[in-house]
């Protein structure tokens, strides 16, 4: 259990870090490990990348990963990857303050040491998005690829996958008032599981037969219609009562 900023009149957490394979239409996760204290997130990485058996393309991660630490781990290890810039300092301000898309550089310092790191930047226009106008400066720190920055930014977008992929476990997350964590934690990796299977069955049966890209009609198998079937059979499988006798 973390502390964290407040929600919903708690600021303490269950705390898991995902792996999550992102493969054009498919998105899948393959690890949910809970956080300890005690171990670093340059652990945590070091356990995840382990794990993936296949060619890195790129690692996209989250910005509590946005620390010196994390990218010395990286670029000692060659890992390619994105990471959002967090604003901090006049500097990196300075640096994300423009109207065209670029790359620049920045030199992150702490007590342990520096690195250099390279920021891609790419500017977009809010169009009256969120009720603001103007344009806005996205900066990521990348190291082992050679884009666009547009590229960068549409690349990482897709990472979103992962916080849909909670979205969706809450929606099956078995819910409990245990505080045993290895129960809480069990209960998560079945959620996760879950959301899998969906994504499995929609690629192997609800993908069009067409030339060009594969596409899926997602719209004609929903996650919620998938979980309303698992509910249902699982009543069948217990002979849940449906019906009471009354006296008129």
């Amino acid at each position: 259990m973390i502390r964290g900023q407040a929600n919903k009149s708690t600021n303490s957490f269950y705390s898991y870090i995902s792996l999550c394979i992102i493969d054009k239409d498919e998105r899948v996760t393959i690890s949910v490990l809970p956080v300890k204290k005690g171990k670093s997130k340059t652990d945590y990485l070091k356990y995840s990348i382990d794990q993936i058996k296949l060619k890195i393309n790129v690692l996209c991660l989250d910005r509590e990963f946005y620390s010196r630490e994390v990218f010395s781990f990286l670029q000692e290890n060659e890992v390619p990857h994105i990471v959002p810039v967090v604003k901090m300092g006049k500097r990196l301000k300075n640096i994300l303050d423009g109207t065209k898309k670029r790359y620049d550089t920045y030199t992150m310092n702490n007590t342990k040491g520096k690195v250099e790191l390279d920021i891609a930047i790419d500017v977009k226009y809010r169009k009256r998005k969120r009720g603001k106008n103007g344009s806005e400066n996205l900066g990521f720190v990348v190291y082992g690829i050679d884009w666009d920055p547009r590229k960068v930014s549409d690349t990482y977008r897709k990472r979103f996958a992962i916080e849909s992929s909670y979205r969706m476990r809450n929606v099956v997350k078995l819910k409990t008032s245990s505080k045993d964590p290895m129960l809480r934690y069990f209960y998560a990796l079945i959620s996760f599981l879950f959301k899998n299977a969906w994504v499995s069955i929609q690629r192997m049966h609800f993908m069009k037969v067409k030339r060009g890209p594969k596409t899926i009609e997602s719209d004609m198998f929903r996650f919620d219609m998938f979980v309303h079937l698992i509910v249902e059979w699982v009543r069948g499988k217990l002979k849940v009562r449906l019906t009471v006798k009354c006296f008129r």
